[in-house]
């Protein structure tokens, strides 16, 4: 059995470990308020964006941009991985991170060349160490991100797209479902699919007849300025559900390591008073026998 210094040094370490997590926890907590609120109110704007550039993708127009035309064949495929820049968060980037590889296995399978964007460090980590071809990155965007931050290592994607360097583009993130629950999901970037519109008519028993417009004073400059918007407002809601996941998962997180510094320290100072018990009977044992013996 270990000695009571050596005990008493471990209860005190696991505490000071404890007053860490409940730290890290309060502080996630905070966070987490903010980027619910900041994800809360970038949700609207997206679905709206997604339901017009799926409507617009259906309409008979003159001009079709490059962003809605399906590719008949997909020999290379391009990725956004969206992760977090700091760890202590659970299996939050672990999900996410073994759906893209998972998905990654099945395209080359197929024969598909595969090039990564990543934001966030973690992701960038893990996609160094397995040898992807990264061609974009952006780290460091700190609590409140800004599209002006995002847009440069996006674009390398979106060019790439517009050059016929890829013939798909992939984002990939967690959504934030609940404080306990955030799930990683795969969502076609480009060319727009109108799966989600469809499921939405169908869910609210409309049609999904063709939509046309009229536009002015042209149609080429409206859906140009529309997709780059589509585009921006996917990946901001991307990052913002990513962020409001990781304060969850890392709040979550800490409050679990803290529960069980708080049961370390119990069986410590459980194992700490038997072995003080047991040094006060021996040192008793030792007197009465020297008493016995006199």
């Amino acid at each position: 059995m270990a000695g009571s210094r050596e005990i008493r040094t471990k209860i005190s370490s696991v505490k000071n470990t404890q007053k860490i997590t409940r730290a890290m926890e309060m502080v996630a907590a905070s966070k987490m308020r903010k980027a619910q609120d900041r994800m809360k109110k970038a949700r609207p704007y997206g679905e709206k964006i997604r339901n017009v550039a799926a409507h617009m993708s259906r309409a008979n127009t003159e001009y079709r941009h490059p962003f809605l035309i399906e590719r008949d064949t997909v020999k290379r495929v391009g990725v956004i991985i969206v992760t977090s820049d700091k760890g202590l968060c659970g299996g939050l980037n672990t999900n996410v991170l073994r759906r893209v590889v998972s998905e990654m296995k099945t395209w080359e399978a197929e024969g598909e060349e595969i090039e990564v964007s990543c934001i966030g460090n973690k992701g960038l980590g893990f996609m160094s160490r397995i040898n992807a071809n990264v061609i974009s990155k952006v780290v460091g965007l700190g609590d409140t991100p800004d599209m002006e931050s995002l847009i440069g290592a996006v674009k390398v994607v979106l060019d790439g797209y517009n050059e016929d360097r890829f013939d798909r583009v992939y984002i990939f993130y967690n959504r934030f479902i609940n404080t306990m629950k955030q799930e990683p999901v795969m969502e076609q970037l480009l060319p727009l699919s109108d799966d989600r519109m469809q499921e939405e008519a169908q869910s609210e028993g409309k049609t999904t007849a063709a939509w046309d417009y009229i536009y002015e004073p042209e149609a080429k400059p409206v859906i140009d300025d529309i997709m780059v918007r589509y585009v921006e407002a996917l990946i901001y809601q991307a990052l913002t559900e990513n962020m409001a996941s990781e304060q969850s998962a890392r709040m979550v997180a800490m409050k679990a390591a803290s529960d069980n510094a708080s049961s370390v320290i119990d069986e410590l100072t459980l194992i700490y008073n038997k072995s003080r018990q047991a040094a006060i009977t021996k040192e008793l044992s030792e007197i009465v026998g020297g008493a016995a013996a006199v």
